[in-house]
């Protein structure tokens, strides 16, 4: 029983948590750690947890079907775009 509100989830998330929230599977995910696309854990003691910040940024990070990363419209208007 959590005694967080449901407004609330929780910031670390297990392995198998950290999997789900990303949409795959603890062997993938573990792969994706090892090769680096996913974030590794933080230590809390003795545990293990994935903070889900780290966890939006590298998805965030993964190319599109396309193998192009999204465009941002604040590259056109700072000059960024190519």
């Amino acid at each position: 029983m959590s005694v967080l509100p449901p407004s609330l989830p929780p910031r670390g998330l297990s392995r198998e948590q950290a999997a789900e929230y990303i949409g795959i599977g603890t062997t993938l995910f573990d792969r994706m750690v090892e090769d680096g696309r996913m974030p590794r854990p933080r230590r809390l003691d003795g545990r293990t947890a994935w903070d889900v910040r780290d966890l939006d940024r590298a998805f965030e990070a993964l190319p599109y079907d396309s193998g192009k990363a999204a465009d941002n419209p604040w590259d056109k208007i700072c000059g960024l775009a190519r």
